[in-house]
C-alpha cells in the first residue's frame, strides 16, 4: 500500500470538536477532499484509542487512508493502513519487522539528516515541520527552506506540517512537498468539509506546476 499523492492529511484533535463531533468532522472533511486521516490523540492510552480507531476505520474505509500515530498495536488491531512514528520513536526498520510489509510507515522529522535516515531505514514518507508558525508547536518555524532541503536529498514523499492553510499550501507544494498535514485549518472551521475542499483545490492546483529549484 502507498500514500495517496498529493496527500492531504487531517491530524485529529478531538478537543477542537464539539459540534460536530470528531467523527462527524472527519467524515465531512473526507467528503471535502481529505485522503489521509492521522489519528493522534496523545493523551489517550492504547486501550482508550482502540474504540476511537475502530470508529474512524469505519468512516475512512474505502474513502481515505487511516494512519495511527505512535501506536503500532492500535494500528494492527483496528486494521489501519499505516502507523506514523514520532521523531524519537522506534526505528522504522524495527517497526517494519513487527508490522510486516503491508503497513505504510511514516516518520516526523525536523532536519535533513533525520529525513535521510528515515528513508534509509525504509520509511514510506516523512512528515516535515513545523513549516509556518503554529500554536501546537511553539517556537520558531522551520520555514520553506527545510522542505526544499529535504526534497533535494530524499526520494520518498514529503508531507509538510505546521500552520498550513489554503492560502499557503501551494507554497509547500512548490517547495517540493508531495502533500500537507493540517489540524486547525479543518477541525477549527465551522465547516470542515468546505475547509478541506479549499485546501484540496489549492493543493491540486499547485501540484500541477513543477516544483521550483533550490535557491542558491
Amino acid at each position: 500500500m502507498k500514500l495517496s499523492i498529493p496527500c492531504l492529511t487531517l491530524i485529529t484533535d478531538r478537543r477542537l470538536c464539539e459540534r460536530p463531533s470528531l467523527e462527524e468532522a472527519v467524515a465531512r472533511a473526507i467528503g471535502g477532499g481529505i485522503n489521509v486521516v492521522q489519528l493522534r490523540e496523545k493523551d489517550l492510552a492504547a486501550a482508550e484509542l482502540v474504540p476511537l480507531a475502530d470508529r474512524l476505520r469505519a468512516i475512512t474505509r474505502d474513502k481515505a487512508l487511516l494512519i495511527v500515530n505512535s501506536h503500532l498495536d492500535v494500528a494492527l488491531i483496528c486494521g489501519a493502513d499505516g502507523v506514523h512514528l514520532p521523531e524519537r520513536g522506534p526505528s522504522v526498520a524495527a517497526t517494519r519487522r513487527l508490522a510486516g510489509g503491508g503497513l505504510i510507515i511514516g516518520r516526523s522529522v525536523h532536519s535533513v539528516e533525520e529525513a535521510v535516515k528515515a528513508e534509509e531505514e525504509g520509511a514510506d514518507y516523512v512528515q516535515v515541520g513545523a513549516i509556518f508558525p503554529t500554536r501546537s508547536h511553539p517556537g520558531p518555524p522551520a520555514g520553506l527552506g527545510l522542505v526544499e532541503s529535504v526534497a533535494a536529498r530524499v526520494s520518498i514523499p514529503i508531507v509538510a506540517v505546521g500552520g498550513i492553510t489554503a492560502r499557503n499550501v501551494g507554497q509547500v507544494m512548490q517547495a517540493g512537498a508531495r502533500g500537507a498535514a493540517v489540524i486547525s485549518a479543518v477541525l477549527g472551521s465551522p465547516s470542515p468539509g468546505a475547509a478541506a475542499r479549499r485546501l484540496a483545490e489549492a493543493m491540486v492546483e499547485a501540484a500541477a506546476v513543477p516544483a521550483r529549484r533550490m535557491r542558491t
